[in-house]
């Protein structure tokens, strides 16, 4: 049985700067979204408050999400060392690179490049969840994919970039699952 609580404690805070890959689940009046995440691309401000560096991607559902009231959950699980899994379920926050916020915290993160970032996106914790994860298995880390990095440059060189984050801010609309017969 997992344990709730209102904030973050120390060691949630030394957890998520450990994991490697986290998971970030959205909903709002459409399909839930999933989607791993990775890079040094998540920082905590406080035992309430979580930073997320949003790359462009393919579809934009968590943004989409946070825009119509949606939840987002949080979830990082250990690979490695004591089982354990915690998640954060959150209120979000779009800062656009336009938002008088966005230089001030841009500043938490520290080697990234900024015109390679869509945007960033504030996570407002509501509950904090810790459960066993013991059915998790062990992984072994070998490194980073940098694949949306080295894309998102090209994108960026080319002079693209905004072009390609315009056109796919809107995510795909899903086909309707068919009708069961009984």
């Amino acid at each position: 049985m997992g344990r709730q609580y209102s904030t973050l404690t120390d060691e949630d805070m030394e957890f998520i700067k450990l994991q490697k890959v986290f998971y970030i689940a959205s909903a709002s009046s459409r399909e839930v979204n999933l989607s791993p995440k990775g890079y040094d691309s998540i920082r905590v401000i406080d035992g309430k408050s979580v930073l997320f560096l949003d790359y462009p991607g393919s579809g934009d559902r968590t943004a989409r999400d946070i825009r119509e009231g949606g939840d987002v959950t949080l979830m990082f699980t250990a690979y490695t060392g004591k089982p354990s899994i915690l998640r954060l379920f959150c209120k979000g926050q779009i800062i656009e690179k336009t938002d008088h916020r966005f230089t001030e915290l841009l500043g938490h993160f520290t080697g990234c490049d900024e015109r390679l970032i869509r945007r960033i996106l504030i996570f407002d914790i509501y509950t904090v969840e810790r459960s066993c994860g013991k059915s998790v298995p062990i992984m072994k880390f070998v490194e980073e994919r940098r694949d949306l990095i080295d894309a998102t440059s090209k994108l960026r060189d080319a002079g693209t970039l905004m072009k390609f984050i315009e056109e796919h801010k809107r995510p795909p609309v899903l086909k309707s699952p068919p009708l069961i017969q009984q």
